[in-house]
């Protein structure tokens, strides 16, 4: 199966109804499923202003976020001993690699497409991310 296949069920898959998926051909297996937890943050709730009580100002304004590339697991250090790529509080330049995602084995690096300090982290060293999922927070410069 080649990776356009690949990223055009994760895309079908995303905008349906279905909570789970499975595939297999062959000797290749894809699974999907999607997470209902309610404290993994979402586009909408990240890209969208929360309303506030009345006479009080915003204090900071959203962030714009990385998200992942494809569906599978985010590493936030290119191996186990090493370092991470970025902390809280660092400097982030466009093309930067902040983290890597893998998916079928294969190793994926996650480039910002932003410059900036990083703010946040939204996600766990070693946990599974879905398509379109905000990984970090950056403020930009």
């Amino acid at each position: 199966m080649k990776n356009e296949d690949i990223e055009h069920l994760l895309e079908k898959f995303d905008h349906s109804s279905l909570k789970d998926f499975h595939l297999v051909q062959d000797d290749f297996q894809l699974s999907l499923s999607k997470r209902e937890d309610t404290n993994v943050p979402t586009p909408a709730t990240i890209d969208q202003p929360t309303s506030e009580p009345a006479g009080e100002t915003a204090k900071e304004s959203v962030e714009p976020t990385i998200t992942a590339p494809l569906v599978g697991v985010v590493y936030l250090a290119p191996a186990p001993e090493k370092p991470v790529f970025k902390q809280i509080g660092d400097h982030v330049e466009k093309g930067d690699v902040v983290c890597v995602v893998e998916a079928m084995k294969m190793i994926n690096e996650v480039k910002s497409d932003l410059t900036g300090t990083l703010t946040k982290v939204l996600v766990t060293d070693g946990s599974m991310v879905e398509y379109d999922e905000p990984l970090l927070q950056i403020k930009p410069d």
